[in-house]
């Protein structure tokens, strides 16, 4: 049985980790990555202790673009030409 259910907006985003945490009862931090959202992962893991939180979000949110999408982001555009 899940702690709790933490809605995503609750979460805090942890650039040196790149995951979303959540306060933890045993002092350290439930998380979740980036990566593990956009493959529809919902289970946040405290790495210190066997407890875990069911997280809330919408998976659009964190879907991958489509390929069409990722690669005109990536089409690398030229430098304007001053005039």
């Amino acid at each position: 049985m899940a702690y709790e259910e933490v809605e995503i907006e609750d979460m805090s985003w942890d650039e040196d980790i790149l995951a979303y945490t959540y306060e933890c009862p045993c002092g350290d931090l439930f998380q979740i990555t980036l990566e593990e959202l956009k493959v529809g992962e919902e289970i946040g893991h405290c790495p210190s202790c066997s407890l875990y939180i069911i997280v809330k979000y919408d998976p659009e949110d964190f879907a991958e673009s489509s390929d069409t999408e990722r690669e005109a982001s990536e089409t690398v555009q030229p430098p304007p030409i001053a005039a």
